[in-house]
């Protein structure tokens, strides 16, 4: 899946700049599609992640393997391992505790 690079934003930021909110669309296999903002980009064992926040009432979070195409373009990749998604979601949750 490829989206249009809006954001690198990283968790570190400051309020501030968080204010300045970027989103993407995220489309499914079905056709749906749902606006997500981009919470912030992370590495885990030297590969990047991205987390996004769907603006749908919940309080999901979506994480995917990030991959920059162009400076203009990044692709979402799925996490099918389910120990990497174990250990990614675990930095993810790490890392959002110490904000």
């Amino acid at each position: 899946m490829t989206e249009e690079k809006k954001s690198s934003l990283d968790m570190d930021e400051t309020e501030e700049e968080m204010e300045e909110a970027d989103f993407i669309t995220l489309e499914f296999d079905d056709g749906a599609e749902v606006e997500c903002e981009i919470m912030g980009i992370f590495e885990v064992d030297g590969k990047e992640y991205i987390a996004l926040v769907p603006d749908d009432e919940t309080d999901d979070v979506y994480i995917y393997g990030y991959a920059e195409v162009s400076e203009e373009e990044f692709e979402l990749l799925d996490i099918d391992d389910d120990a990497e998604f174990e250990k990614v979601v675990a930095e993810f949750d790490k890392l959002t505790a110490e904000e």
